[in-house]
Protein backbone atom coordinates (compact mmCIF):
# COMPACT_ATOMS: atom_id res chain seq x y z
CA UNK A 1 0.00 0.00 0.00
CA UNK A 2 1.41 3.57 -0.74
CA UNK A 3 1.33 5.86 2.04
CA UNK A 4 1.68 9.85 1.29
CA UNK A 5 4.74 11.61 2.50
CA UNK A 6 4.87 12.04 6.52
CA UNK A 7 6.55 12.06 8.95
CA UNK A 8 5.50 11.01 12.78
CA UNK A 9 6.53 10.40 16.37
CA UNK A 10 7.41 6.83 18.10
CA UNK A 11 6.44 6.96 21.73
CA UNK A 12 4.20 3.87 23.54
CA UNK A 13 1.16 5.00 25.48
CA UNK A 14 2.80 3.78 28.91
CA UNK A 15 5.69 6.14 28.81
CA UNK A 16 3.91 9.38 29.07
CA UNK A 17 4.07 11.44 31.67
CA UNK A 18 0.45 10.82 32.93
CA UNK A 19 -0.80 10.88 36.53
CA UNK A 20 -0.27 7.40 38.44
CA UNK A 21 2.90 5.32 37.89
CA UNK A 22 2.58 5.02 34.05
CA UNK A 23 1.67 6.96 31.10
CA UNK A 24 -1.78 6.49 30.25
CA UNK A 25 -4.52 8.04 27.86
CA UNK A 26 -5.22 10.63 30.11
CA UNK A 27 -4.71 13.70 29.50
CA UNK A 28 -0.68 13.59 28.81
CA UNK A 29 -1.90 11.82 26.28
CA UNK A 30 -4.40 14.58 24.83
CA UNK A 31 -1.52 17.01 25.61
CA UNK A 32 0.74 14.87 22.79
CA UNK A 33 -1.60 14.52 20.38
CA UNK A 34 -2.21 18.97 20.47
CA UNK A 35 1.98 18.84 20.43
CA UNK A 36 1.87 16.47 17.43
CA UNK A 37 -0.43 19.21 15.79
CA UNK A 38 1.94 21.84 16.29
CA UNK A 39 5.30 20.12 15.58
CA UNK A 40 3.60 18.85 11.36
CA UNK A 41 3.51 15.28 12.68
CA UNK A 42 0.75 13.32 11.33
CA UNK A 43 1.66 9.47 12.58
CA UNK A 44 1.82 8.66 16.02
CA UNK A 45 3.76 5.33 16.32
CA UNK A 46 2.33 3.26 19.75
CA UNK A 47 3.72 -0.04 20.51
CA UNK A 48 1.06 -3.58 21.42
CA UNK A 49 -1.39 -1.82 23.77
CA UNK A 50 -2.49 -5.07 24.76
CA UNK A 51 -2.72 -6.44 28.44
CA UNK A 52 1.23 -7.00 29.63
CA UNK A 53 2.28 -10.45 31.22
CA UNK A 54 5.22 -11.72 33.01
CA UNK A 55 8.36 -8.89 32.62
CA UNK A 56 6.23 -5.95 31.59
CA UNK A 57 6.22 -6.52 27.37
CA UNK A 58 3.78 -5.37 25.44
CA UNK A 59 5.09 -8.20 23.47
CA UNK A 60 4.26 -11.06 25.87
CA UNK A 61 0.79 -10.08 26.11
CA UNK A 62 -2.13 -11.80 28.34
CA UNK A 63 -4.36 -11.10 24.71
CA UNK A 64 -4.08 -10.27 21.51
CA UNK A 65 -7.33 -8.91 21.26
CA UNK A 66 -8.01 -7.03 24.89
CA UNK A 67 -6.70 -3.92 25.85
CA UNK A 68 -4.02 -3.00 28.87
CA UNK A 69 -6.34 -1.93 32.09
CA UNK A 70 -2.73 -0.17 33.16
CA UNK A 71 -3.17 2.44 30.46
CA UNK A 72 -6.76 3.41 31.45
CA UNK A 73 -6.86 7.24 32.95
CA UNK A 74 -7.99 7.52 36.37
CA UNK A 75 -8.59 11.41 35.87
CA UNK A 76 -10.95 10.84 33.30
CA UNK A 77 -12.84 7.87 34.98
CA UNK A 78 -13.24 10.48 37.81
CA UNK A 79 -14.11 12.86 35.13
CA UNK A 80 -17.26 10.70 33.97
CA UNK A 81 -18.31 10.24 37.80
CA UNK A 82 -16.80 6.43 38.17
CA UNK A 83 -14.91 7.17 41.07
CA UNK A 84 -13.90 10.26 43.25
CA UNK A 85 -11.36 12.45 43.14
CA UNK A 86 -9.83 11.87 46.54
CA UNK A 87 -10.25 8.12 46.57
CA UNK A 88 -7.44 8.53 43.48
CA UNK A 89 -5.42 11.29 45.46
CA UNK A 90 -1.69 10.58 46.21
CA UNK A 91 -0.85 7.83 43.12
CA UNK A 92 2.59 8.05 41.92
CA UNK A 93 3.03 11.30 39.88
CA UNK A 94 4.07 12.27 36.72
CA UNK A 95 7.78 11.92 36.43
CA UNK A 96 10.16 9.50 36.97
CA UNK A 97 10.27 5.90 35.33
CA UNK A 98 6.95 3.66 34.74
CA UNK A 99 6.41 1.94 38.33
CA UNK A 100 4.58 -1.32 37.32
CA UNK A 101 4.45 -2.91 40.88
CA UNK A 102 2.85 0.11 42.30
CA UNK A 103 0.57 0.47 39.12
CA UNK A 104 -0.69 -3.48 39.87
CA UNK A 105 -0.76 -2.65 43.70
CA UNK A 106 -2.23 0.96 44.17
CA UNK A 107 -3.98 1.93 40.32
CA UNK A 108 -5.65 -1.37 39.86
CA UNK A 109 -7.25 -1.98 42.45
CA UNK A 110 -8.96 1.91 41.94
CA UNK A 111 -9.86 0.92 38.26
CA UNK A 112 -11.65 -2.25 39.90
CA UNK A 113 -13.19 0.61 41.93
CA UNK A 114 -14.32 2.60 39.82
CA UNK A 115 -15.49 -0.27 37.54
CA UNK A 116 -17.63 -1.74 40.03
CA UNK A 117 -19.45 1.59 40.75
CA UNK A 118 -20.34 1.92 37.09
CA UNK A 119 -22.07 -1.42 37.47
CA UNK A 120 -23.76 -0.61 40.70
CA UNK A 121 -24.53 3.54 39.20
CA UNK A 122 -25.58 3.38 35.70
CA UNK A 123 -28.65 1.64 36.31
CA UNK A 124 -30.06 5.06 38.60
CA UNK A 125 -27.30 8.13 37.17
CA UNK A 126 -28.71 9.73 34.34
CA UNK A 127 -24.99 10.71 33.68
CA UNK A 128 -23.94 7.36 33.44
CA UNK A 129 -27.32 6.08 31.38
CA UNK A 130 -25.49 6.57 28.06
CA UNK A 131 -22.55 4.95 29.20
CA UNK A 132 -24.35 2.06 29.95
CA UNK A 133 -26.03 1.69 26.39
CA UNK A 134 -22.76 2.37 25.07
CA UNK A 135 -21.74 -1.05 27.61
CA UNK A 136 -24.19 -3.09 26.03
CA UNK A 137 -23.35 -2.61 22.88
CA UNK A 138 -19.62 -2.75 23.17
CA UNK A 139 -20.53 -6.55 24.82
CA UNK A 140 -22.41 -7.14 22.04
CA UNK A 141 -20.14 -6.03 19.35
CA UNK A 142 -16.92 -7.57 20.75
CA UNK A 143 -18.31 -10.65 22.45
CA UNK A 144 -15.88 -13.32 20.29
CA UNK A 145 -12.79 -12.50 22.47
CA UNK A 146 -14.46 -10.51 25.59
CA UNK A 147 -16.54 -13.39 27.15
CA UNK A 148 -13.64 -15.77 26.93
CA UNK A 149 -11.23 -13.28 28.09
CA UNK A 150 -13.18 -12.18 30.85
CA UNK A 151 -13.16 -15.60 32.06
CA UNK A 152 -9.53 -15.99 31.76
CA UNK A 153 -8.69 -13.40 33.45
CA UNK A 154 -10.99 -14.04 36.60
CA UNK A 155 -9.43 -17.22 36.51
CA UNK A 156 -6.03 -15.83 36.23
CA UNK A 157 -6.72 -13.65 39.39
CA UNK A 158 -8.37 -16.79 41.25
CA UNK A 159 -5.51 -19.08 40.54
CA UNK A 160 -2.80 -16.29 41.26
CA UNK A 161 -1.15 -16.55 38.26
CA UNK A 162 -1.15 -16.33 34.71
CA UNK A 163 -0.02 -19.04 33.68
CA UNK A 164 -2.66 -21.66 32.61
CA UNK A 165 -1.22 -24.65 31.95
CA UNK A 166 -0.60 -24.61 35.95
CA UNK A 167 -4.50 -24.58 36.84
CA UNK A 168 -6.64 -27.48 37.53
CA UNK A 169 -7.28 -30.06 35.25
CA UNK A 170 -11.23 -28.63 33.96
CA UNK A 171 -10.11 -24.70 33.97
CA UNK A 172 -7.12 -25.80 31.91
CA UNK A 173 -8.90 -27.85 29.36
CA UNK A 174 -12.11 -25.64 29.28
CA UNK A 175 -14.47 -27.95 30.56
CA UNK A 176 -18.12 -27.09 29.23
CA UNK A 177 -19.55 -27.86 32.82
CA UNK A 178 -16.58 -25.69 35.00
CA UNK A 179 -16.98 -23.01 32.31
CA UNK A 180 -20.41 -22.61 32.84
CA UNK A 181 -20.73 -23.08 36.75
CA UNK A 182 -17.80 -19.91 36.48
CA UNK A 183 -20.19 -17.87 34.71
CA UNK A 184 -22.93 -18.85 37.34
CA UNK A 185 -20.24 -18.16 40.26
CA UNK A 186 -18.27 -15.48 39.36
CA UNK A 187 -20.86 -13.08 37.51
CA UNK A 188 -19.65 -10.46 39.17
CA UNK A 189 -16.31 -10.51 38.61
CA UNK A 190 -16.90 -11.47 34.94
CA UNK A 191 -18.70 -8.52 34.61
CA UNK A 192 -15.76 -6.04 36.00
CA UNK A 193 -13.64 -7.20 33.23
CA UNK A 194 -15.95 -6.53 30.45
CA UNK A 195 -16.41 -2.89 32.07
CA UNK A 196 -12.61 -2.66 31.80
CA UNK A 197 -12.24 -3.46 28.50
CA UNK A 198 -15.25 -1.20 27.43
CA UNK A 199 -13.45 1.57 29.41
CA UNK A 200 -10.34 1.16 27.63
CA UNK A 201 -11.92 1.31 24.38
CA UNK A 202 -13.89 4.19 25.09
CA UNK A 203 -10.34 5.98 26.17
CA UNK A 204 -9.26 4.96 22.92
CA UNK A 205 -11.48 5.80 20.92
CA UNK A 206 -11.71 9.37 22.76
CA UNK A 207 -8.24 9.88 22.00
CA UNK A 208 -8.21 8.60 18.43
CA UNK A 209 -11.28 10.79 17.52
CA UNK A 210 -8.96 14.06 19.04
CA UNK A 211 -5.66 12.87 16.89
CA UNK A 212 -7.92 12.71 14.04
CA UNK A 213 -9.34 16.27 13.78
CA UNK A 214 -5.22 17.14 13.33
CA UNK A 215 -5.11 14.22 10.40
CA UNK A 216 -3.06 12.32 12.94
CA UNK A 217 -2.94 8.59 12.50
CA UNK A 218 -2.26 5.78 14.99
CA UNK A 219 0.67 3.63 13.88
CA UNK A 220 0.10 0.44 15.85
CA UNK A 221 2.31 -2.78 16.37
CA UNK A 222 0.75 -6.88 16.22
CA UNK A 223 3.43 -9.26 17.34
CA UNK A 224 2.99 -11.87 14.86
CA UNK A 225 3.02 -14.62 17.96
CA UNK A 226 0.87 -14.51 21.19
CA UNK A 227 2.34 -15.63 24.26
CA UNK A 228 2.24 -18.78 25.63
CA UNK A 229 0.18 -17.47 29.23
CA UNK A 230 -2.46 -15.92 27.35
CA UNK A 231 -6.20 -16.17 26.94
CA UNK A 232 -5.54 -16.75 22.95
CA UNK A 233 -3.77 -20.06 23.85
CA UNK A 234 -5.96 -20.89 26.49
CA UNK A 235 -9.05 -20.25 24.16
CA UNK A 236 -7.02 -21.99 20.93
CA UNK A 237 -5.23 -24.67 21.69
CA UNK A 238 -5.92 -26.48 18.59
CA UNK A 239 -4.29 -23.97 16.67
CA UNK A 240 -1.03 -24.05 18.14
CA UNK A 241 1.57 -26.54 17.83
CA UNK A 242 0.88 -28.40 21.73
CA UNK A 243 0.98 -32.01 22.44
CA UNK A 244 -1.63 -33.85 24.44
CA UNK A 245 -0.64 -32.30 27.82
CA UNK A 246 -0.99 -28.82 26.23
CA UNK A 247 2.95 -27.93 26.78
CA UNK A 248 4.13 -26.63 23.59
CA UNK A 249 6.10 -29.04 21.18
CA UNK A 250 8.33 -26.00 19.67
CA UNK A 251 8.60 -22.52 20.59
CA UNK A 252 9.63 -19.50 18.54
CA UNK A 253 12.27 -17.01 18.14
CA UNK A 254 15.45 -15.78 15.70
CA UNK A 255 18.71 -17.48 15.13
CA UNK A 256 21.79 -15.27 16.85
CA UNK A 257 21.26 -12.22 14.85
CA UNK A 258 23.31 -8.55 15.15
CA UNK A 259 21.37 -8.68 18.95
CA UNK A 260 22.39 -12.09 20.45
CA UNK A 261 25.11 -14.34 20.09
CA UNK A 262 22.61 -17.24 20.72
CA UNK A 263 20.13 -16.01 19.05
CA UNK A 264 16.92 -14.94 20.60
CA UNK A 265 14.24 -18.05 22.55
CA UNK A 266 11.37 -16.34 23.03
CA UNK A 267 9.25 -19.30 23.75
CA UNK A 268 5.85 -18.44 22.08
CA UNK A 269 4.17 -21.00 21.05
CA UNK A 270 3.78 -21.87 17.41
CA UNK A 271 0.74 -22.23 14.68
CA UNK A 272 -0.64 -24.88 12.84
CA UNK A 273 -0.44 -23.05 9.89
CA UNK A 274 -2.67 -26.15 8.28
CA UNK A 275 -5.44 -26.28 10.43
CA UNK A 276 -5.68 -22.10 10.61
CA UNK A 277 -5.67 -22.73 6.97
CA UNK A 278 -8.52 -25.17 6.82
CA UNK A 279 -10.91 -22.53 8.77
CA UNK A 280 -9.65 -19.71 6.02
CA UNK A 281 -7.43 -18.16 8.35
CA UNK A 282 -10.62 -17.09 10.48
CA UNK A 283 -8.78 -15.96 13.50
CA UNK A 284 -6.30 -13.85 11.63
CA UNK A 285 -9.11 -12.31 10.30
CA UNK A 286 -10.31 -11.83 13.78
CA UNK A 287 -7.33 -10.58 14.64
CA UNK A 288 -6.54 -7.97 11.82
CA UNK A 289 -10.33 -7.06 12.31
CA UNK A 290 -9.89 -6.31 15.90
CA UNK A 291 -6.00 -4.56 15.02
CA UNK A 292 -7.99 -2.27 12.74
CA UNK A 293 -10.79 -0.71 15.39
CA UNK A 294 -7.89 0.01 17.25
CA UNK A 295 -5.31 1.49 14.91
CA UNK A 296 -5.19 3.50 11.16
CA UNK A 297 -1.79 1.89 10.02
CA UNK A 298 -0.50 -1.90 11.33
CA UNK A 299 2.59 -2.82 11.62
CA UNK A 300 3.50 -6.39 11.19
CA UNK A 301 6.15 -7.04 13.68
CA UNK A 302 8.74 -9.95 12.48
CA UNK A 303 7.30 -10.30 9.20
CA UNK A 304 10.09 -12.50 7.88
CA UNK A 305 7.90 -15.10 10.50
CA UNK A 306 5.26 -14.93 7.57
CA UNK A 307 7.59 -16.20 5.03
CA UNK A 308 9.46 -18.77 7.32
CA UNK A 309 9.78 -19.03 11.13
CA UNK A 310 12.93 -19.91 13.32
CA UNK A 311 11.23 -23.40 14.91
CA UNK A 312 12.98 -24.31 18.34
CA UNK A 313 12.44 -27.57 20.18
CA UNK A 314 10.76 -26.42 23.49
CA UNK A 315 13.58 -28.13 25.06
CA UNK A 316 16.04 -25.94 24.35
CA UNK A 317 17.30 -23.56 26.34
CA UNK A 318 18.70 -21.27 23.62
CA UNK A 319 17.69 -20.57 20.19
CA UNK A 320 20.75 -21.52 18.41
CA UNK A 321 19.49 -25.48 17.79
CA UNK A 322 16.57 -24.62 15.58
CA UNK A 323 15.11 -24.67 11.54
CA UNK A 324 13.70 -22.53 9.28
CA UNK A 325 10.12 -23.66 8.62
CA UNK A 326 7.61 -22.36 5.86
CA UNK A 327 4.50 -20.41 6.27
CA UNK A 328 1.79 -19.54 4.22
CA UNK A 329 2.58 -16.19 3.93
CA UNK A 330 0.47 -14.81 0.56
CA UNK A 331 -1.99 -17.02 1.16
CA UNK A 332 -2.75 -15.48 4.82
CA UNK A 333 -2.34 -11.83 3.28
CA UNK A 334 -4.35 -12.85 0.37
CA UNK A 335 -7.10 -14.17 2.41
CA UNK A 336 -6.89 -11.03 4.96
CA UNK A 337 -7.55 -8.77 2.15
CA UNK A 338 -10.39 -10.81 0.69
CA UNK A 339 -11.97 -10.66 4.32
CA UNK A 340 -11.76 -7.11 5.17
CA UNK A 341 -10.34 -5.35 1.98
CA UNK A 342 -6.88 -3.39 1.37
CA UNK A 343 -5.01 -3.53 4.36
CA UNK A 344 -2.46 -0.54 5.80
CA UNK A 345 0.33 -2.61 6.55
CA UNK A 346 3.82 -2.08 7.19
CA UNK A 347 6.31 -4.91 7.33
CA UNK A 348 8.84 -4.95 10.00
CA UNK A 349 11.40 -6.75 7.46
CA UNK A 350 14.44 -5.86 9.77
CA UNK A 351 17.52 -9.10 10.83
CA UNK A 352 17.74 -11.85 8.44
CA UNK A 353 16.26 -11.40 5.42
CA UNK A 354 16.41 -13.19 2.36
CA UNK A 355 15.19 -12.94 -1.57
CA UNK A 356 12.05 -14.78 -0.37
CA UNK A 357 11.06 -12.71 2.35
CA UNK A 358 11.27 -9.69 0.12
CA UNK A 359 9.44 -11.05 -2.50
CA UNK A 360 6.51 -11.82 -0.36
CA UNK A 361 6.36 -8.24 1.01
CA UNK A 362 6.56 -6.54 -2.61
CA UNK A 363 3.80 -9.35 -3.37
CA UNK A 364 1.39 -8.31 -0.74
CA UNK A 365 2.47 -4.62 -1.53
CA UNK A 366 3.75 -3.90 2.08
CA UNK A 367 6.29 -1.25 2.03
CA UNK A 368 9.22 -2.59 3.96
CA UNK A 369 11.09 -0.45 7.06
CA UNK A 370 15.01 1.15 6.96
CA UNK A 371 16.71 1.90 10.73
CA UNK A 372 19.56 4.10 9.85
CA UNK A 373 21.52 3.51 12.80
CA UNK A 374 22.46 0.04 10.62
CA UNK A 375 23.47 1.62 8.15
CA UNK A 376 27.16 2.36 9.36
CA UNK A 377 27.89 -0.83 10.71
CA UNK A 378 29.77 -2.28 7.72
CA UNK A 379 29.14 -2.05 3.67
CA UNK A 380 26.63 -4.65 3.84
CA UNK A 381 24.34 -2.76 5.97
CA UNK A 382 24.51 0.09 4.03
CA UNK A 383 20.65 -0.79 2.22
CA UNK A 384 20.06 0.93 5.91
CA UNK A 385 21.57 4.39 4.27
CA UNK A 386 19.15 6.69 3.33
CA UNK A 387 20.66 6.91 -0.80
CA UNK A 388 19.78 3.29 -0.92
CA UNK A 389 15.87 3.45 0.08
CA UNK A 390 12.99 3.45 -1.69
CA UNK A 391 9.64 5.53 -1.34
CA UNK A 392 7.70 2.55 -0.01
CA UNK A 393 10.02 2.33 2.94
CA UNK A 394 8.77 3.14 6.43
CA UNK A 395 12.11 4.90 7.78
CA UNK A 396 13.77 5.10 11.17
CA UNK A 397 16.71 6.67 13.40
CA UNK A 398 16.10 3.74 15.40
CA UNK A 399 12.98 1.64 17.06
CA UNK A 400 11.89 0.81 20.44
CA UNK A 401 14.69 -2.27 20.54
CA UNK A 402 17.54 0.23 19.32
CA UNK A 403 19.65 2.01 21.66
CA UNK A 404 18.81 5.73 21.50
CA UNK A 405 20.34 7.64 18.83
CA UNK A 406 22.78 9.50 21.13
CA UNK A 407 23.36 6.08 23.05
CA UNK A 408 24.39 4.31 19.89
CA UNK A 409 26.30 7.03 19.08
CA UNK A 410 28.53 6.77 22.00
CA UNK A 411 28.74 3.19 22.32
CA UNK A 412 29.55 2.82 18.58
CA UNK A 413 33.15 1.91 17.17
CA UNK A 414 35.69 4.04 15.81
CA UNK A 415 34.94 2.41 12.56
CA UNK A 416 31.02 3.52 12.76
CA UNK A 417 32.05 6.73 13.36
CA UNK A 418 34.09 7.51 10.91
CA UNK A 419 31.69 6.20 8.79
CA UNK A 420 28.85 8.72 9.86
CA UNK A 421 30.76 11.58 9.80
CA UNK A 422 31.90 11.04 6.22
CA UNK A 423 28.06 10.46 5.31
CA UNK A 424 26.86 13.52 7.58
CA UNK A 425 29.84 16.01 7.42
CA UNK A 426 31.31 16.90 10.91
CA UNK A 427 29.07 16.17 14.17
CA UNK A 428 27.71 18.60 15.74
CA UNK A 429 28.40 19.54 19.45
CA UNK A 430 25.33 19.91 21.49
CA UNK A 431 26.35 20.85 25.36
CA UNK A 432 29.93 20.31 24.95
CA UNK A 433 29.25 16.62 23.53
CA UNK A 434 29.14 15.42 20.29
CA UNK A 435 25.58 14.73 19.34
CA UNK A 436 24.46 13.18 15.67
CA UNK A 437 20.80 13.08 16.77
CA UNK A 438 19.61 15.66 14.56
CA UNK A 439 21.81 15.39 11.38
CA UNK A 440 20.17 11.91 11.51
CA UNK A 441 16.83 13.10 11.69
CA UNK A 442 17.04 15.26 9.06
CA UNK A 443 18.27 12.82 6.80
CA UNK A 444 15.68 10.27 7.68
CA UNK A 445 13.08 13.02 7.08
CA UNK A 446 14.57 14.50 3.95
CA UNK A 447 14.86 10.75 2.10
CA UNK A 448 12.58 9.39 -0.25
CA UNK A 449 10.43 7.12 2.32
CA UNK A 450 6.65 7.95 2.56
CA UNK A 451 6.85 7.42 6.21
CA UNK A 452 9.75 8.55 8.01
CA UNK A 453 9.38 8.37 12.14
CA UNK A 454 11.74 9.50 15.32
CA UNK A 455 11.77 7.86 18.44
CA UNK A 456 10.68 10.76 21.40
CA UNK A 457 13.68 10.07 23.20
CA UNK A 458 15.61 10.93 19.84
CA UNK A 459 13.78 14.16 19.58
CA UNK A 460 15.03 14.86 23.38
CA UNK A 461 18.49 14.20 22.67
CA UNK A 462 18.27 11.49 25.38
CA UNK A 463 21.08 8.51 26.00
CA UNK A 464 21.32 4.59 27.19
CA UNK A 465 19.97 5.85 30.07
CA UNK A 466 16.32 6.29 28.20
CA UNK A 467 16.54 2.86 26.25
CA UNK A 468 12.60 1.11 26.03
CA UNK A 469 13.92 -2.21 25.31
CA UNK A 470 17.12 -4.39 24.71
CA UNK A 471 16.80 -7.64 23.09
CA UNK A 472 17.22 -11.00 24.71
CA UNK A 473 17.48 -9.39 28.23
CA UNK A 474 14.47 -10.04 30.01
CA UNK A 475 14.48 -7.56 33.14
CA UNK A 476 14.63 -3.60 33.38
CA UNK A 477 12.94 -2.81 30.23
CA UNK A 478 9.87 -1.26 29.13
CA UNK A 479 9.57 1.72 31.84
CA UNK A 480 11.01 4.92 29.85
CA UNK A 481 8.88 8.01 30.21
CA UNK A 482 9.37 11.00 29.20
CA UNK A 483 9.81 14.18 31.28
CA UNK A 484 6.93 16.60 32.14
CA UNK A 485 7.32 19.90 30.19
CA UNK A 486 9.73 17.89 27.29
CA UNK A 487 6.71 18.62 24.47
CA UNK A 488 7.25 22.48 24.49
CA UNK A 489 6.57 25.07 21.47
CA UNK A 490 9.85 25.53 20.70
CA UNK A 491 10.55 21.45 20.11
CA UNK A 492 7.22 21.46 17.99
CA UNK A 493 8.76 24.77 16.05
CA UNK A 494 11.94 22.98 15.06
CA UNK A 495 9.98 19.86 14.22
CA UNK A 496 7.92 21.81 12.02
CA UNK A 497 10.48 23.35 10.04
CA UNK A 498 11.82 19.90 9.15
CA UNK A 499 8.29 18.90 7.72
CA UNK A 500 8.16 22.01 5.72
CA UNK A 501 11.52 22.01 4.40
CA UNK A 502 11.58 18.11 3.65
CA UNK A 503 7.53 18.51 2.49
CA UNK A 504 6.14 15.83 4.98
CA UNK A 505 3.30 17.97 5.70
CA UNK A 506 0.26 14.81 4.49
CA UNK A 507 -1.73 12.91 5.81
CA UNK A 508 -0.55 9.10 5.39
CA UNK A 509 -3.91 8.12 4.53
CA UNK A 510 -5.68 10.74 2.83
CA UNK A 511 -9.05 9.15 3.19
CA UNK A 512 -9.22 9.89 7.02
CA UNK A 513 -12.54 8.74 8.82
CA UNK A 514 -13.42 10.86 11.70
Amino acid sequence: MEFQRSSGVLLHVSSLPSYGGIGDMGPAAHEFVSFLAAAGQHVWQVLPLSPTGFGNSPYAAASAFAGNPYLISLEFLSDWGWIEGNRIAGLAGRSGPARFEEVEQRKLPLLYEAAANFLDRAANDRKLAAQWVQFEEFCRRESNWLNDYAMYAVLRAKNGTGAWTKWPEPERRREPETLKNLQRDASRALALEQVLQFAFALQWDNLRAEAAKHAIRILGDIAIFVNMDSADVWMHPELFELDEDLAPTRVAGVPPDYFSATGQRWGNPLYRWDVLEKTGFDWWVQRIARARQIYDIIRLDHFRGFQAYWSIPAEEETAINGEWVEAPGLELFRALEKALGPLPLVAEDLGLITKQVDDLRLQAGFPGMRVVQFGFSDKGAHMHLPHQWTPATVAYTGTHDNDTTQGWWENASAAEQLALSAYLGRVPMNRNVASPVWPLIRAVAASVAQLAIVPAQDLLELGSDARMNTPAVPQGNWSWRAPEGAWNAELAAKMAAIVDVTDRDNDPLPDLRA
